[in-house]
């Protein structure tokens, strides 16, 4: 295991400790926790009123949609997660990297939210994109309905999702303040990152070489390359973020996790980065179901997750903890969408419009 918190490094079990005696109070709660009917799962909502058929005309595949997966009553603890799930740009791994997920995380108190996307054939980048911003904002909007705090709001993504889910880490806006849809006058970031085998670059010698071409094409510009290689985008005001990767995962390389994690150290970014040396691509929560290969020793990754996330304060309402020291850090930094353009702050007096490097704007609403 390899964390950028020397102190994690340190803890050993004792039960004696108040650590320990916590940590087990919670392993508790969420067995007992797991034996209820802890969510109450609607209907899969449109992302968009208005969304554009894809090339196959209205089939499901091709109009995006928030799965709600809430935690209600004494149970929930108020944090959020929005799942994304791989399957490289072009298929959804819906059940055993998203819909298995989300009730995972409810056995833990928290409320998840599974997006199925756009994506090829038909839809490249900035659709799968707005598609995850879009989402982010929907959870927000609804969050004191649910119960849910609006600072505790993370995301989650596998493979293919994971490259999304980064760049929603690292690209994320406050919102058009002038929209017309106040949705979409809302902050899509997250106020922490799970991230699972990710793809994180789109460099031909690190990247998956399918989720690139299905996202960029096949001889995308060499700046929007690089700028949807997450990792060189990682700065101070990034949210904290927790990785899974296997050294010898055959499908996704090692490096990617790897890259991120460094830039979120040089960044001080808070960052955890669980490490295994065997297992495959693609095993979810490896428990062998729905498509998840059994995998015990893999299948620890949610607990531990779930141990990291309570320690770093986003299990409970707290202002002392590094989720309000983070979003304080953000505010410097985080990008603003005004006219249709995301501008980003250089400093407290700056700002610039950035492009999709084919000279327009980038605009949060492609499809209104």
């Amino acid at each position: 295991m390899v964390d950028s918190d020397p102190k994690e490094r340190e803890w050993i079990w004792d039960p004696m400790s108040n650590k320990s005696k916590g940590f087990v109070f919670l392993l508790a709660t969420t067995f007992l926790l797991g034996a209820h009917d802890l969510s109450a799962q609607g209907s899969p909502e449109l992302l968009w009123a208005d969304v554009k058929a894809g090339p196959s005309g209205d089939s499901a595949n091709f109009k995006p949609t928030l799965l709600s997966y809430p935690v209600t009553g004494p149970k929930a603890n108020g944090a959020a997660v929005l799942i994304c799930p791989g399957g490289g740009y072009l298929n959804l791994a819906y059940d055993h990297e998203g819909i298995d997920v989300a009730k995972k995380f409810n056995t833990y108190g928290v409320s998840a939210f599974v997006v199925k996307y756009r994506r090829a054939p038909g839809f490249m980048y900035p659709i799968p994109f707005d598609d995850a911003r879009r989402a982010m904002r929907m959870i927000r909007a609804r969050a004191k309905q649910l119960g849910i705090d609006t600072s505790r709001i993370g995301v989650m993504g596998f493979s293919a999702g994971g490259h999304l889910a980064s760049t929603l880490t690292v690209h994320f806006d406050t919102g058009d303040k002038l929209a017309k849809d106040t949705i979409d006058r809302l902050s899509c970031r997250p106020a922490f990152a799970v991230l699972l085998y990710p793809v994180i670059s789109m460099k031909v010698d690190i990247t998956h070489s399918g989720s690139r071409s299905n996202l960029l094409g096949a001889n995308p510009d060499t700046n929007l390359v690089n700028f949807l290689s997450n990792d060189l985008q990682v700065t101070k005001a990034t949210p904290p973020s927790f990785l899974v990767h296997t050294k010898d995962d055959a499908v996704v390389k090692f490096m990617n996790s790897q890259l991120f994690y460094d830039a979120c150290v040089k960044n001080k970014v808070p960052a955890k980065f669980k490490q295994f040396d065997h297992g495959p691509h693609g095993f979810g929560l490896a428990n062998g179901i729905n498509g998840a290969p059994n995998i015990p020793e893999l299948a620890v990754w949610p607990d531990t997750c779930a141990k990291w996330l309570d320690g770093n304060g986003f299990f409970k309402a707290s202002t002392s903890t590094i989720a309000a020291v983070a979003v304080r850090k953000a505010k410097r930094s985080e990008g603003a969408l005004v006219n249709g353009r995301l501008v980003v702050g250089a400093g407290k007096n700056e700002a610039h419009p950035m492009h999709d490097f084919s000279g327009r704007a980038v605009e949060a609403n492609l499809l209104k």
